[in-house]
């Protein structure tokens, strides 16, 4: 793990690399030319500053048609602050931190989110960590999937109390490869009215690591329901990582949030 951080914190200690992780906060998705745009570099300059960015995994890449679209990859720097964070301030910390957001009014536009990363461990485990409900109850605030696993087939994600937080169909399956599921909210009247969006689990071997790339769309340009998952999705898949490299979840995924 000590390796990949020090992948992130060279790629982070140039402002131009931080600038362009900036503009993609602000407007997740772009292609170089429009990063190009709005920084003062040569467009030669920011491909190769894409380049250590997507190395260092704070980035990823979706392409669309001839369009290659960059996405800020915010998990290695959630696994960072957890890793020095959690055992001391992390409550009181991540308090701050949402209030400076809710007073700043921090948005995050945009209507997909693609994630990626690289956890020690098997595709045969990774693939039971995210199906199988033994796993799931560990780190995904204790809720576990219901389906049969086949093309077509439903799922249901069950909170514990009983009630069904998110529902859909399994649209594609491969086993220990890809697997994508519609998503629909089920716990929130709000949320429920967008109507489906789309997740796929994509994972590939690379050395003594699997690399798990998530990617969560949704066809409407204002989706409330993926902007406000794209805060959860880091927790999730660095508990996931945690749990599977050290025996041990994050606590603060190993439960079903008070009052939702």
């Amino acid at each position: 793990m000590d390796g990949l951080i020090d992948h992130v914190f060279k790629a982070l200690a140039d402002p131009s690399r931080r600038l362009l992780l900036d503009r993609l906060r602000e407007s997740d998705g772009q292609t170089l030319s429009e990063l190009c745009e709005h920084v003062s570099m040569a467009r030669q300059s920011v491909s190769k500053h894409l380049d250590i960015l997507e190395s260092a995994n704070l980035l990823a890449v979706k392409w669309h048609g001839r369009e290659k679209l960059h996405f800020l990859n915010p998990v290695p720097i959630h696994e960072i602050a957890d890793r020095w964070i959690r055992a001391f301030e992390h409550d009181r910390l991540r308090v701050l931190s949402d209030l400076k957001r809710e007073l700043e009014g921090e948005d995050v536009p945009g209507t997909a989110f693609v994630y990626v990363t690289y956890i020690r461990t098997t595709v045969e485990a990774l693939w039971s960590a995210l199906l199988e409900p033994d796993f799931t109850r560990r780190y995904w605030y204790a809720t576990h999937h219901q389906s049969d696993w086949e093309t077509g087939a439903p799922w249901r994600l069950m909170i514990p109390d009983g009630r069904v937080a998110y529902s859909g169909r399994v649209l594609e399956i491969e086993p220990e490869r890809r697997l994508v599921l519609s998503w629909r909210a089920e716990f929130r009247e709000a949320w429920q009215a967008e109507g489906d969006t789309r997740v796929a689990f994509d994972l590939k071997p690379h050395g003594d690591h699997v690399k798990l790339t998530v990617t969560h769309e949704c066809d409407r340009p204002d989706s409330t329901l993926v902007r406000t998952l794209s805060q959860g999705w880091p927790k999730i898949l660095s508990s996931l990582k945690s749990l599977l490299e050290t025996g041990e979840p994050m606590q603060v995924t190993s439960r079903w949030p008070e009052g939702m």
